[in-house]
């Protein structure tokens, strides 16, 4: 179980995948830049984080905006959508009629990604919902922009442990304060944060490098 002050945001999750030390350097260093990316994903966010409004559609509860937390994860955020469906197994709301199981939504401006930093995320953000209300979460839902498409997300097993190990390593370098090195490659070039990674650095010869060569000589 983690202390509040220890939770990490659940948005970091795609950011640690997609690059260990972005991470760092957003989430440790508090350091970031602006890029077309980012500017449009905080656009799609923008139309969909409207806090805690409450919309009932037939037999679901549609509340976007949630703040979501799990102490065993040690992990906070916010969802984009949660569709809350009438269901006999489910949980009661206040001021509902009924119970009602959770379905987390996730809005992402691109189009589906061969990784799963993407699915993690929405995984996250499920098993907070389990922790919070104490009830199952057995899929969620990715909302592309670029395609215009809802992807079903099936929460398994596979899914649950990949995430425990993610976090669990982001909790060791937050609690070191520490920012790695990572290898280089052309995804450096989509990231907002080159200016101040300067990944053409990490590929030559430290300073300290430098001055023990020229001393052997």
């Amino acid at each position: 179980m983690y202390d509040e002050q220890d939770y990490l945001m659940i948005s970091g999750i795609q950011h640690f995948l997609f690059c260990r030390r972005q991470w760092a350097l957003i989430h440790i260093e508090q350091q970031w830049q602006e890029n077309v990316l980012t500017l449009e994903g905080q656009y799609l966010h923008e139309k969909a984080d409207q806090p805690m409004i409450r919309e009932k559609r037939h037999d679901r509860l549609i509340v976007r905006g949630l703040p979501i937390h799990s102490p065993t994860y040690g992990l906070s955020g916010i969802c984009d959508v949660v569709e809350f469906i009438q269901d006999p197994n489910g949980v009661t709301l206040a001021g509902e009629t009924g119970t009602f199981l959770p379905v987390p939504v996730e809005y992402k401006h691109g189009k589906p990604k061969q990784e799963l930093s993407d699915i993690l995320q929405l995984t996250a953000q499920a098993v907070c919902l389990e922790e919070m209300l104490v009830c199952d979460v057995p899929k969620g839902y990715l909302y592309y922009h670029g395609t215009k498409r809802r992807e079903e997300i099936e929460i398994t097993t596979s899914l649950r442990n990949e995430l425990k190990t993610k976090v669990a390593e982001m909790h060791q370098y937050w609690e070191r304060r520490y920012t790695p090195k990572v290898k280089t490659g052309n995804f450096c070039k989509k990231c907002s944060l080159q200016n101040i990674c300067l990944p053409k650095l990490m590929n030559v010869q430290t300073v300290k490098g430098y001055l023990d060569r020229r001393l052997r000589e």
